[in-house]
């Protein structure tokens, strides 16, 4: 007994001193960040200025446990004092949140072969170092170079290799009959330096000390001169040696697992665990500069909140002025340095470029895995109040899913057996397949896929009995299903925005998304109407991106939400515009940048809720009781 409550005090000391140290973590906030996202952090103390004791060290990581993670980041310079100093905040905090850079050096004012330059890159690296040293962090100068030039030796192709590879063919870009319109080569993406596993020693052993690793842009050539080199060439070789390092350690561990697995059996002692290894696999790429975001034509030159890589890479690059090679010189560099990091990186990974000027946003982004604002929120959203989109609001790039759309006289390409499991894994319910198949053999409008099942919408064209206003059929989303597997890593922020140029968003610049088998953005926008149980949490988020709604049903059930079509209120606004309608002007409104004056319900529109209303409440149920 006396043993025990000697423990049982000592623990509760270690628990109030543990407690002391997260509390005055807890309310430190340097860079003001919002409560929400505070919330969902357990401050550590890691990589702090003072060693803690052995005792006291592990007593807090039971205590508080945060595994730490890497991520790679390309510090695009020149900065200011004042926005290095800002720059290393947020590095310094993300590590006690439990992510832990790695920094590899960059100015835009160096130019290829001016003298020299090896000097100035380890001037930036000692610089940087300083400012994280003066934020309370430990670092290391890494001024030896890590990688070598050229491509990698032969070695054998892994299964990722292979799927990089066969991600590399070219594409087959469809119209909306589906004929080959053009063959899309993709730019090569091979990485022009490598780096072999013993050159990331200095790194591993920074991060093992807990020191933040701050890494020259230099490389050995041929001759094993050292040279100063591109920063992207080294982050991609560096993203794919560290890739390479933490499968191993991985591999390593899967076999002490099935080793001591087996030896159980045989009464033959454990092997330990490598747990004091560090896993040097990077989940995100952070770009800091100074030009922000990737320019998107869409939004006049403002930068794109979240890039599905896999279907709008290419198309990016085809639509980027010419006027932005002077405002965003690097934009297409980085885009491509993404694209090459993410192809080795985990699936679940992203990067992120994002301007020196905005920690907030580059702490909230890295937390949460997700864009500043959702790209799938109407225009107005974006462009008015407090989810306006800035010049230093943040790209958010993911290698994301290709989109397809599959029209009505190509339904028999539709994989029924995976539509059935995604419907069914999204919805929780089991599917009436052959009534509900039976019944889009009659309606069906078209399908639009992510990946291979990742997510689907499924639109249908419901006819509209005894109308008088000459609308025969009715648009209606029948299905918009995300796999919960994909929830969360903006699968569904691609569907939307995919259904948003096949439908409603129709005839607008900003609709000339190169989905594989649609419109293309060409065609007349079309109202498109859905429903939803009123209970169904997802309410909410259909709310933000829908015109208007209606309730529905004896008990009100059911609600109906529909999208206007865009460019029919567009082209109204501009007429009130030509006609000299007295005080018009654009303001904010549900509608997007309305006229004042435009009524809510237009000529044309009389009498269509109750149509929808009616068309709506017909559609049989294709769930199983």
């Amino acid at each position: 007994m006396i043993a025990s409550s000697s423990a049982a005090v000592g623990l509760k000391s270690v628990r109030n001193a543990a407690a002391a140290v997260v509390g005055r973590s807890a309310v430190l906030n340097p860079l003001n960040l919002p409560a929400d996202i505070l919330a969902a952090q357990k401050p550590v103390l890691q990589g702090t200025a003072e060693p803690q004791p052995e005792a006291q060290k592990t007593a807090l990581e039971l205590l508080d446990p945060i595994p730490r993670r890497t991520a790679l980041v390309k510090c695009q310079g020149p900065f200011t004092d004042r926005a290095l100093e800002s720059i290393c905040r947020g590095m310094v905090y993300l590590e006690k949140l439990g992510l832990v850079s790695v920094i590899v050096v960059e100015n835009d004012d160096w130019h290829p072969g001016q003298d020299g330059e090896r000097g100035q890159a380890r001037d930036d690296v000692m610089r940087v170092a300083a400012a994280l040293e003066s934020q309370g962090a430990k670092a290391r100068p890494i001024l030896e170079p890590l990688v070598r030039l050229g491509p990698p030796p032969a070695e054998p192709e892994s299964e990722h290799d292979e799927l990089v590879h066969e991600h590399r063919k070219a594409l087959l870009v469809e119209d909306s009959k589906g004929r080959k319109a053009e063959e899309v080569e993709l730019p090569p993406t091979e990485v022009q330096a490598h780096a072999r596993l013993e050159d990331l020693t200095s790194i591993r052993s920074a991060l093992k000390s807990g020191e933040i690793p701050v890494v020259a842009p230099l490389a050995l050539d041929s001759f094993h001169r050292m040279v100063r080199v591109d920063s992207n060439d080294v982050v991609a070789a560096l993203v794919r040696s560290m890739v390479q390092a933490g499968q191993a350690l991985q591999q390593k561990k899967d076999s002490i697992a099935a080793t001591n697995a087996h030896e159980d059996a045989t009464e033959i002692p454990e092997r330990p665990m490598p747990e004091d290894e560090v896993d040097l696999t990077p989940l995100r790429l952070m770009i800091i500069n100074r030009e922000g975001g990737v320019p998107s034509y869409a939004r006049q030159g403002l930068p794109h909140l979240l890039i599905n890589l896999s279907s709008e890479h290419s198309h990016i690059v085809r639509t980027f002025s010419p006027t932005w090679s002077s405002s965003h010189p690097t934009s297409l560099a980085n885009l491509t340095l993404s694209r090459t990091c993410l192809e080795y990186m985990p699936p679940s990974s992203s990067a992120i470029v994002v301007s020196h000027k905005s920690p907030r946003s580059l702490i909230g982004n890295l937390v949460t895995n997700k864009p500043a604002q959702s790209s799938s929120l109407p225009a107005y959203l974006l462009t008015t109040g407090s989810k306006a989109v800035t010049p230093h609001t943040p790209t958010l790039i993911r290698k994301g899913l290709p989109m397809r759309v599959i029209q009505r006289d190509r339904m028999h390409e539709i994989d029924k057996d995976k539509m059935t499991k995604l419907l069914e894994a999204s919805f929780r319910r089991t599917l009436k397949a052959d009534e509900f198949y039976e019944r889009m053999d009659k309606v069906l409008d078209y399908v639009i896929v992510a990946g291979d099942y990742a997510g689907a919408c499924i639109v249908t064209e419901e006819p509209i009995p005894d109308s008088t206003s000459g609308r025969r059929s009715l648009s209606y989303l029948d299905k918009f299903a995300v796999h919960p597997s994909h929830q969360g890593d903006g699968t569904v922020d691609f569907l939307w925005v995919a259904l948003h140029d096949e439908s409603f968003g129709c005839g607008l610049t900003h609709a000339l998304n190169p989905n594989q088998g649609g419109k293309m953005g060409l065609g007349t926008g079309r109202d498109l109407v859905w429903r939803s149980r009123t209970n169904n949490p997802a309410n909410r988020w259909y709310y933000e991106r829908s015109s208007g709604h209606l309730r529905l049903g004896a008990n009100r059930e059911w609600t109906m939400f529909w999208c206007d079509a865009e460019e029919r209120l567009k082209q109204k606004e501009v007429d009130l515009v030509e006609k000299g309608w007295e005080g018009a002007k654009y303001v904010p409104g549900r509608r997007g940048r309305q006229v004042e004056g435009l009524s809510f319900c237009e000529e044309g529109e009389e009498g269509r809720l109750d149509q929808w209303r009616e068309v709506v409440a017909a559609i049989p149920s294709c769930w199983a009781a």
